[in-house]
């Protein structure tokens, strides 16, 4: 019996991947495959959270007005600048939905996040993956890429799945060179752990009258709400209030919204995140090199390591034999990386037990 026919761009796309989180034999593996927050979330936006028990009968505040406030204050931009999406996915679907139609082109680097093509696809685009170099944004690459029928791009600094990211001064050229008609946008998922660099920029001042930039940003990651889902993104008027038009009411939470403004007070529980990126990283790209792989540059919460030609093992390999001793990290082939692994800087302990496991694999 047939039935109701998808648009071909729909049948097309491939379903989002999300990193592992079972391995067989352990009931609470160590989950180093998504880029959670090792810390988890600040206590104070938990209780926040857990205060709104009683009221679950009552819809949220479809304006998220409170947090609207405390965002804009924290980054000094304008509150009504600001729209909230279920995670940056949603602003990123939004966007697609309202400025690209079926036959237009959306143009994103090579190794870029997948929800981008999902969202571009949905709304009938093709899609158009620029040349990396050396697994960066190359600004010139993306500018090659543009033809007549580009209307959107997508960049993120720093970047996933590789955790690199380029100078502002990058950002600034890109933007400069693009038609007026092309919208960028700039996901920021992993800036707050870029910002302690003197050449990194949020983009938020470029956004402020720019006609053509969203950027984007996401309380998943530093802040640790991956489980509320909550995004926002910052463009001039036109564009949120074109974005606004179809965002779905009641899209965050009172629960995500009310945690979310607790975690942007928390300012000790953020600076302890980060400071715990910050030596997790640089203690396990050094291992990693002491065994003879290759970690790209990490400018995020989580470190993409290449496999070479020379181990003992293939990155799949790696993966599975992780996973048989119970620890996650996240195989790259769906992001035609096959060679890499991506593995999030997780606790101490956590990445003590990576360290004894790869040196157990990889020397056996």
């Amino acid at each position: 019996m047939s039935g109701p026919i998808a648009k071909p761009t729909i049948a097309e796309i491939e379903p989002y991947k999300a990193g592992k989180a079972k391995a067989a034999g352990f009931d609470k593996p160590i989950k180093i495959s998504a880029n959670e927050n090792a810390l988890g979330c600040s206590p104070a936006a938990s209780e926040a959270y857990r205060a709104l028990a009683n009221v679950l009968h009552v819809y949220p505040d479809p304006q998220a007005n409170a947090l609207r406030e405390a965002l804009a204050q924290k980054h000094s931009l304008e509150p009504a600048q600001l729209i909230f999406g279920t995670g940056s996915d949603e602003i990123f679907s939004m966007a697609a939905q309202a400025y690209l139609n079926p036959g237009d082109e959306m143009v994103q680097p090579q190794f870029a996040f997948a929800a981008w093509a999902i969202a571009a696809r949905a709304a009938g685009a093709n899609v158009i993956s620029a040349p990396e170099r050396d697994y960066t944004v190359d600004v010139d690459a993306m500018l090659a890429a543009i033809t007549p029928r580009t209307r959107m791009m997508f960049v993120a600094n720093p970047a996933s799945p590789t955790g690199t990211f380029i100078p502002f001064a990058e950002i600034k050229r890109l933007h400069a060179a693009l038609p007026e008609n092309v919208l960028l946008i700039l996901d920021g998922a992993y800036a707050e752990f870029a910002e302690r660099h003197s050449d990194f920029d949020s983009g938020f001042e470029l956004a402020r009258n720019a006609s053509n930039i969203i950027v984007t940003r996401t309380f998943s990651k530093l802040y640790g709400l991956a489980a509320l889902r909550l995004g926002w993104g910052y463009a001039n008027p036109t564009i949120i209030q074109t974005l606004n038009k179809i965002r779905l009411p009641f899209n965050a939470s009172s629960g995500a919204q009310a945690a979310a403004i607790a975690a942007l007070n928390d300012t000790d529980f953020s600076a302890r995140s980060l400071a715990r990126v910050e030596a997790g990283g640089a203690q396990l790209s050094a291992f990693l090199r002491e065994l003879g792989l290759t970690p790209l540059p990490a400018f995020a919460n989580f470190v993409t390591v290449r496999v070479p030609k020379s181990a003992p093992l293939i990155a799949l390999e790696i993966e599975r034999a992780l996973a048989e001793r119970g620890i996650l990290v996240r195989g790259l082939q769906n992001y035609s990386m096959p060679d890499c692994l991506r593995i999030t800087i997780g606790t101490e302990a956590e990445m003590q037990a990576l360290e004894q496991a790869l040196r157990a694999i990889l020397r056996a």
